[in-house]
């Protein structure tokens, strides 16, 4: 946003001496400016003091907000489309309010936006949009605001305080006590006859928008990282949003929606919340209700929350009570693709689902969510690139990423900005993590089927490309399939040998770190910690190499640092670190299976071989030697993993 130069700003503040007001305008004497002189300010690009007449502002003019500007009773203060207005970093006396009986008439239009932001918009800078009516309110006629001390309220539900459209506003939440902060727009008592359309509240570090009673509605309202809840109301408000989108993409926040008190039951129709943070979506206090249709939630740790024990049946969505345990991840995401009057003012967050039919690249500058399958498909390629996050819901088996046979995965991280996959706080068996299919032979044969997903994979090109994968880290995987099988951190299915794996962690999954099904495909610098099942595993005659192996077990209840199981194809491992403070057995050998070991160095587990099978210990060879159950291979050299700071990524 223009800022104004320095003459002006020099005006801006003579003006703003002269103008200054009391915030307390039910004192019964307050000491208000002369109207010349709010006029005079606003005629040099000034918004302070008391508006008592008509005014339109000058869109072609960059405006100041310097201190309260306040729209008095019967008088409409019009705000054309284009409009910009910077509001200085003054806390809580800074903030633009009608009054009961005032109007704002904001015609933004989508491709011109009227903006109210800070100049760095970040929250608490202001105080933002306090407009009061003459509707209904539980608070009663002529009721004093936490904000300002205004007065509001009254028996006129059809009262219109104006139009709304096409607004943009950042940084607001300024805060007035312990108890109370402005929001981005706050509406008291605001009546039906209001028109709010096209809204976006950005970087507030309170609500974004606040109902205090009144019966206004609200078309199409987009909320981003308000630091409190993203929709509040109280006092029996009852009125309509239809279309709100919001996003939360920074920790902290309170809730998506914040009901309290009377339950007039406001409706919520087409209501979308994306959050790659965590948190709680919807939060009812006391009695309070809603009726919610087509609700899609992702991402968040908590779907419904009633705070004060109130009745489920109060909250009804979709046609039902409302349901704690419920994913609410299948209505219709909200498009906001053409909300023209958010462009440019948004942080995206793009969802992940279905199938990808085309080359596409994630980039790190924006959020992602993974909210169900996601599937590469043959001839394909998804190029993710360094510093990309991707947040997975909590949806088990039925959120995963998969590149099918024939499809190429290219994850491009960095050491400094490793790919993070992960779901939010992660715990194992969240979701369903990476699998990879090629062309590379298996004792599956091929076209075999996968017990993940039925995904077909196998052949007879062991060199086949899958892609590269650099610097990864994937958190809280293996999600459960069935009682024998769950979905593993990364897993390889024919994964061939011109496929690049390096430098990648795997952590807290409920299954293994990583399995190969058959293939040719080798792997450097992996890092494995807390995999409740085997940290490596191996089937189907795997025969590719695994340079520099560290495995931390530390969670008791895990099954194996390595477990081969059926065919020995004689895999390598060179230079394998694995440290236990939760004994287990360290290395096994199912069947016939086997491998070629160099620099082992075991610590802490009660078994450290187990041929589980009887199989002969001539086919483990350890630093040259066949493997014994006696030894305790605590000579070798431990990986260094110091300058692995990478596998310390997460969302």
């Amino acid at each position: 946003m223009k800022k104004l130069n320095s003459l002006l700003i020099g005006l801006s503040v003579i003006f703003a001496v002269s103008t200054l007001i009391s915030c307390a305008t039910d004192d019964p004497d307050p000491i208000m400016n002369p109207s010349n002189a709010t006029i005079e300010n606003l005629k040099i690009g000034i918004l302070n003091g008391l508006l008592e007449e008509n005014f339109t502002l000058n869109p072609s003019t960059s405006y100041l907000l310097t201190g309260s500007f306040i729209v008095n009773d019967g008088v409409t203060f019009n705000v054309p489309a284009g409009t910009q207005i910077e509001a200085v970093d003054g806390g809580t006396d800074v903030y633009i309010a009608v009054l009961k009986g005032g109007k704002i008439n904001i015609n933004g239009t989508g491709s011109s936006p009227v903006i109210m932001s800070s100049i760095d918009a970040q929250p608490g800078d202001w105080g933002g949009l306090t407009i009061c009516g003459d509707a209904t309110t539980t608070a009663g006629i002529d009721a004093t605001a936490e904000v300002g001390g205004f007065i509001y309220g009254g028996t006129n539900d059809t009262d219109s305080s104006g139009i709304i459209k096409n607004l943009v506003i950042k940084g607001t939440g300024a805060q007035i006590n312990s108890e109370s902060q402005y929001n981005g727009v706050s509406f008291y008592a605001v009546g039906s006859g209001t028109v709010v359309e096209n809204i976006a509240v950005i970087d507030g570090s309170d609500d974004g928008v606040e109902f205090f009673g009144g019966t206004v509605s609200v078309k199409n309202l987009y909320v981003e990282n308000t630091e409190d809840d993203a929709i509040d109301w109280t006092e029996g408000w009852n009125g309509t949003i239809d279309n709100a989108y919001i996003s939360h993409t920074i920790a902290g926040f309170s809730t998506v929606v914040e009901g309290d008190k009377t339950n007039n039951n406001p409706k919520l129709n087409n209501l979308t919340a994306i959050s790659t943070v965590g948190g709680t979506a919807l939060q009812h206090k006391k009695e309070s209700g809603s009726t919610i249709t087509n609700l899609y939630l992702s991402g968040y740790s908590q779907n419904i929350d009633m705070k004060d024990g109130g009745a489920l049946s109060n909250v009804m969505i979709d046609g039902s009570p409302a349901d704690p345990d419920a994913p609410y991840n299948t209505g219709t995401p909200v498009d906001i693709s053409d909300w023209d009057f958010i462009n440019g003012q948004i942080l995206p967050v793009e969802v992940l689902n279905g199938n990808l039919t085309a080359d596409k690249t994630l980039t790190a500058d924006i959020k992602y969510s993974l909210t169900g399958s996601f599937i590469v498909q043959d001839g394909v390629t998804l190029t993710i690139e360094e510093g990309t996050k991707i947040s997975a819901d909590k949806g088990g088996v039925d959120v995963y990423i998969a590149v099918l046979k024939g499809g190429k995965i290219d994850v491009q991280g960095t050491a400094e900005n490793p790919v993070i996959m992960s779901s939010v706080d992660p715990q194992p068996a969240d979701w369903g993590g990476l699998t990879i299919c090629g062309k590379a032979t298996t004792t599956a044969g091929v076209d075999a089927t996968a017990e993940v997903g039925g995904f077909i994979y196998g052949g007879n090109d062991d060199a086949d490309n899958s892609g590269a994968i650099n610097y990864l880290v994937i958190r809280g995987t293996g999600a459960q399939i069935n009682s024998e099988s769950q979905y593993n951190g990364i897993s390889l299915y024919a994964v061939g040998s011109s496929t690049a794996i390096d430098n990648v962690a795997v952590i807290d999954g409920a299954d293994d770190g990583i399995e190969f099904f058959g293939g040719t495909v080798s792997a450097s610098n992996v890092y494995l910690e807390n995999n409740e099942d085997d940290s490596i595993d191996w089937t189907e005659g795997w025969n590719g190499t695994v340079t520099n192996t560290y495995i931390s077990h530390t969670i008791e209840g895990f099954s194996t640092a390595f477990e081969g199981d059926k065919v020995n194809n004689n895999p390598k491992f060179d230079n394998v670190t694995a440290i236990s403070s939760v004994d287990g057995t360290a290395l096994q050998f199912k069947k016939e299976s086997g491998a070629t070991i160099t620099n082992l160095y075991l610590e802490g587990y009660d078994t450290n071989i187990d041929m589980k099978d009887g199989g002969s210990l001539d086919n483990v060879k350890i630093d040259g030697a066949s493997a014994t159950t006696s030894d305790a291979y605590n000579t070798g050299t431990k990986v260094d993993i110091n300058a692995w700071n990478w596998r310390l990524g997460s969302l």
